[in-house]
């Protein structure tokens, strides 16, 4: 796995600043699922530490879950290399994957007798949002999860769910 933050501070071509975000491509076996768990916690304590953002120890667990699940699915579903990236927009991370798979992922129906292939409800049981798109090569799997577990903080996109 090849990782890097990519420069912020640049500004976003509207005056402000470019908001914290870093990716790694993912590459060879499934040992770069420990690896981009490991770059969610650098990243979010980077981001707890150097930007003074809230990150509370649930969404550093919830946010290492979703990319586990969603890496786990790229590598196991889709040929050759995926993308990580972890982006902070507002008051939360948002967890974006990409693969060479053009099929959206689909959340299966409750089977107590199925073992394995939960991936997909956990994350959408667990994230505030989930959207799946597909691009011209391969698809696009994006997660958002609160940074904060203040329930006054708003958060207007909860529970946002689409497939594209």
């Amino acid at each position: 796995m090849a990782s890097g933050d990519i420069p912020e501070g640049q500004g976003d071509g509207t005056g402000g600043a470019t908001a914290p975000h870093t990716a790694a491509a993912l590459e060879g076996d499934f040992s770069c699922i420990a690896q981009a768990r490991d770059l969610v916690a650098d990243f979010l304590s980077s981001v707890r530490a150097g930007h003074g953002l809230p990150v509370s120890a649930r969404a550093m667990d919830v946010t290492q879950l979703v990319v586990s699940e969603l890496v786990t699915n790229a590598r196991k579903y889709a040929p050759g290399p995926a993308l990580l990236e972890l982006r902070i927009v507002g008051a939360r991370v948002e967890v974006t994957v990409w693969d060479s798979d053009p099929s959206l992922p689909v959340a299966r129906a409750a089977d107590s007798g199925r073992v394995g292939q939960h991936g997909l409800e956990i994350v959408m049981a667990v994230a505030q949002s989930f959207e799946a798109h597909r691009e011209p090569v391969g698809k696009r799997v994006t997660a958002g999860i609160t940074l904060s577990d203040d329930p006054d903080d708003p958060d207007p996109d909860q529970a946002t769910r689409r497939c594209h």
